[in-house]
């Protein structure tokens, strides 16, 4: 049997991925190492794995469910060269971001977390039909800063992930590893995402299921590698994305 690492990889669109190269920062998203990484595209032909590519999840759009077409590159490529050079084990990657969603977006019943949890369990179901061994089931989540625009309270987002998280578990989600937001490069308050960071670092200290798994798109403004108010450019994507495959790997090795 061929052993894969399942991951959704869900939030808003820091995950679905806005990377461009730029005079400064040419990076492309790198390819991925042969037989490293598989996308399932659960929408669109859930029959078979595709290699996977940047724009992760370009085609993974759902009308009644999470819709997401503003896709140029991610931290997807490079989570999984990480995360296969210190595993050995494939990961197979499941798309499931939506730009611009709050917490509020991600609760039970509503429109993008079912789709996700489907997606999820489309994808799980498809590899034990073919004959994968499915070691584990992980999710990497990267959301927060349009709850930081709105000014949610800290109580009403950390009640919100921890109602998500408990319906990803009960989806067969063993383990949420979570990248930290960054900051606001716009013309206001610089400082307006602090809260949310101070709030996600909370929840992976106190939730016995969620692990931090990245916290450097907090050191893009200063450098010069954020593309607008709130998106980077590749290369730090690229960044993240390989910190975060690594800092991933490291809990799976020290704990499985």
């Amino acid at each position: 049997m061929r052993t894969v690492d399942l991951f959704l990889f869900a939030g808003q669109s820091n995950m679905a991925g806005r990377g461009v190269p730029c005079e400064w920062y040419p990076e492309h998203a790198p390819a991925v190492i042969p037989g490293a990484g598989w996308e399932f595209r659960a929408v669109s032909d859930p029959t078979r794995l595709y290699p996977l590519e940047e724009p992760f999840g370009k085609n993974e759009n759902r009308p009644e469910g999470i819709h997401e077409e503003i896709k140029t590159g991610s931290m997807v490529s490079a989570f999984a060269n990480a995360y296969y050079a210190e595993t050995h084990v494939p990961v197979v990657g499941v798309s499931a971001s939506k730009g611009g969603s709050s917490m509020r977006e991600w609760q039970p019943g509503s429109p993008y977390l079912t789709d996700a949890l489907e997606r999820l369990k489309t994808a799980r179901s498809w590899l034990i039909s073919r004959e994968y061994a499915v070691r584990h089931v992980f999710v990497l989540w990267c959301q927060g800063e349009t709850d930081g625009d709105l000014g949610t309270p800290k109580e009403a987002y950390q009640q919100g992930f921890d109602r998500m998280l408990r319906a990803m578990r009960n989806a067969g989600a063993e383990r949420l590893f979570l990248v930290r937001v960054g900051h606001y490069n716009g013309p206001e308050d610089p400082f307006r995402y602090v809260p949310m960071m101070r709030w996600q670092e909370e929840i992976s200290r106190t939730r016995p299921d969620v692990t931090m798994a990245s916290r450097l798109f907090s050191t893009m403004r200063e450098r010069g590698l954020m593309k607008d108010a709130f998106h980077y450019y590749q290369a730090g994507y690229n960044e993240v994305g390989w910190e975060a495959g690594v800092n991933t790997a490291a809990w799976v090795l020290q704990n499985t």
